[in-house]
């Protein structure tokens, strides 16, 4: 897994030893996965889907994606973003041998009773509970099974 931590966590209440972009191979589907962290301090997470794949390039509300189930459902959709820095955004460099136009389809973790870190700071805290924080492992966790759920579409 790559990381990368550019953001000062220092005065929050969570995550401050959690990166802020992570990139991986996810090991049962062989897709490339990210983890990145959104401009109110929750993560998001992001599955590439190759050219190859019966999805890649549909929008996150198509009738195809109907059935995929989670976190606060899918709320991205989208090629790379080049224009933003490697340690940011959604976007990869990918590995050798991986292919380099994939398609993201993503959800994030700032709904409606998810604690968003950044937002909770700017409102003088109240802001939600630091407890329903989405960390990095439960992140991981959906994304898996968010890749699992694409990878079912291809069979």
């Amino acid at each position: 897994m790559k990381t990368y931590t550019t953001v000062d966590k220092s005065q929050w209440p969570v995550a401050t030893d959690e990166p802020d972009k992570a990139y991986y191979i996810d090991p049962a589907t062989d897709y490339d996965c990210l983890i990145v962290r959104n401009n109110g301090g929750a993560l998001c997470g992001y599955v590439g889907l190759p050219p190859s794949h019966p999805a890649h390039g549909f929008h996150y509300n198509d009738e195809l994606l109907y059935s995929i189930d989670v976190h606060g459902g899918l709320t991205f959709a989208n090629s790379c973003q080049e224009d933003t820095p490697e340690s940011q955004g959604v976007c990869h460099v990918p590995l050798p041998g991986r292919p380099s136009s994939v398609w993201w389809l993503g959800f994030d973790c700032s709904h409606l009773g998810d604690y968003s870190p950044t937002y909770d700071l700017s409102y003088d805290r109240g802001f939600g509970d630091p407890s329903d924080y989405k960390d990095i492992s439960y992140v991981k966790e959906h994304i898996s099974s968010l890749a699992a759920q694409l990878h079912n579409l291809t069979t």
